[in-house]
């Protein structure tokens, strides 16, 4: 089956903006009036402003291969933050189906308890450590994106229990861990009460429409708390709404959204318009807050001041010494936790990377430079082979967009994990580890005899048919015996009756599936 082309489907103005156009069309066009005026003048005038193209084919296959390495290292940067998050994906399903099959429900009374736990004791400590796997990659996730803090409405529910002070549930300012640091200075959480766990004082479940509007007259867009209005990555129904599902629980400070994209401002749409900013950015100089958006193409993210994953992970690798401690998984479980554990750390260094190491400046600065310069002489160069019919202009236009746009690919896609189209969609990979994550606390770890005689259940099949029930019920007193009367002379009971059945299956699978 043919894929179908992306390029043909249905175009929307954020499709449109998921292409470089709007980001190139200044500089395509500034190339063009510049072809505008060597071939006016050269055609209109006396003089010819077309000069020699011995330096074409040098220049331009060198500019060539210098813009194609830029867009691979940018590619490949693209594809090793999706294999980082394919490492995060499987490293949850992984830890998510040992603990909720390995660690039983069902245990001794351990050092330090005075009863044994009961079966939904067990139960809710197992599927309390499966939501802080989730939360893991639900705090990678903002800490990729610069989204400093836990005070998200798809992250705190999972991680509002663990402790908040050093010396107890209770305590000061000056005993709060790191997982619950407020960035100073910040004014992204404000409140007139001071912090307190919830426990001590009760207050009132959070209200997410407080952090969360939805218009019906808008179209998959998230308002923010200060009252301006981004895009989401992706379009999505103005019921869709996932943090509904999530625990709601009292919070210190108001839940920032899940998804919380920077404003789209008109120099994203008129880039030109950037240099008469920077022109007057003195003039006009004010303090941006930190936990503020500064635009839709910020191309790295700003690194956090604190670590919400590594805060997730020591939680997780002290459950995992806990059960190794009480003995309550083999050792091989207890290596297999471990590994993940390390396979999860290892991962978000990779992906950090990625997002807080650009190419160097100068390799920037000099190439785009480079190019252009070398667009700018191009209508000079080719004028005297294009001199007719004005091919000199449309050729420009086209070297220009194709040039220029390769390079604004390459800058597109180096830091891949941010909100624009072309980025990864973060929020995807989060909802599909919640889902799979669900569904694994669902099995119900059954006795293997419960389902295995089953009349559905057709084991020895292509070459013995009956199911196993009957299998079992009509040899409980003598060997099995394949039901073939062409083997019944040569199959002696027993298990190589077994073996000449599999054997049989075998030949009618291979002989049945080849190809004609």
């Amino acid at each position: 089956m043919v894929a179908s082309n992306p390029l043909f489907r249905k175009w929307t103005l954020k499709k449109f903006g998921a292409t470089v156009l709007d980001d190139i069309w200044p500089e395509v066009i500034f190339f063009t009036l510049i072809a505008v005026v060597v071939d006016l003048v050269s055609t209109k005038t006396s003089a010819n402003l077309g000069v020699s193209n011995q330096l074409l084919t040098v220049l331009g296959l060198v500019l060539g291969l210098v813009i194609s390495f830029r867009t691979s290292s940018a590619y490949e940067r693209y594809q090793d933050g999706r294999k980082m998050w394919t490492n995060i994906t499987v490293a949850c399903r992984n830890l998510a189906q040992m603990i909720w099959i390995h660690v039983p429900d069902e245990r001794p009374v351990l050092p330090g308890q005075e009863r044994a736990y009961t079966p939904l004791e067990s139960v809710i400590e197992k599927k309390t450590m499966i939501n802080l796997v989730q939360a893991y990659a639900v705090s990678v996730k903002h800490l990729l994106r610069g989204e400093q803090g836990v005070y998200y409405e798809d992250l705190y529910p999972l991680i509002s229990f663990l402790p908040r002070y050093a010396n107890g549930p209770e305590g000061d300012e000056h005993e709060l861990l790191p997982l619950w640091q407020i960035p100073e200075g910040s004014d992204v959480y404000t409140t007139t009460t001071p912090i307190v766990h919830p426990e001590v004082e009760p207050k009132t479940a959070h209200d997410r429409e407080k952090t969360m509007v939805e218009d019906p007259n808008n179209d998959g867009s998230v308002r923010s708390r200060n009252g301006k209005q981004g895009h989401m990555r992706v379009s999505r129904m103005n019921t869709f709404d996932p943090e509904a599902l999530l625990p709601q629980l009292p919070s210190e400070y108001p839940l920032r959204p899940a998804r919380n994209p920077p404003v789209a401002t008109m120099y994203d749409y008129f880039p030109f318009l950037r240099f008469f900013r920077w022109v007057f950015k003195g003039f006009t100089r004010r303090q941006i807050p930190p936990g503020q958006k500064r635009g839709r193409k910020k191309a790295y993210a700003e690194v956090v001041e604190s670590h919400v994953p590594l805060e997730i992970f020591m939680v997780l690798s002290n459950y995992s010494a806990w059960l190794m401690k009480n003995n309550l998984v083999q050792p091989s479980i207890a290596s297999g936790i471990s590994n993940n554990l390390s396979l999860l750390v290892d991962t978000v260094s990779n992906l950090e990377r990625i997002c807080n190491t650009p190419l160097p400046f100068a390799y920037q600065a000099h190439l785009r430079m480079s190019l252009w310069v070398y667009l700018a002489l191009l209508p000079f160069q080719i004028f005297s082979s294009y001199s007719e019919n004005h091919i000199t202009i449309p050729a420009t236009a086209f070297s220009s967009f194709l040039l220029l746009g390769f390079l604004e690919i390459g800058q597109e896609i180096e830091n891949p994990f941010n909100y624009d189209m072309n980025d990864l969609d973060l929020d995807y990979f989060c909802l599909t580890i919640q889902r799979e994550l669900h569904a694994i606390t669902t099995h119900t770890n059954p006795d293997p005899s419960t389902y295995i005689f089953s009349p559905l259940n057709q084991p020895l099949a292509p070459s013995d048919r009956r199911h196993a029930e009957d299998l079992v019920n009509s040899h409980r007193e003598e060997p099995y015996k394949m039901p073939d009367p062409k083997h019944a002379a040569v199959a002696e009971p027993g298990m190589g009756s077994i073996r000449r059945a599999l054997v049989t299956g075998w030949k009618m699978v291979d002989t049945h599936t080849r190809g004609k």
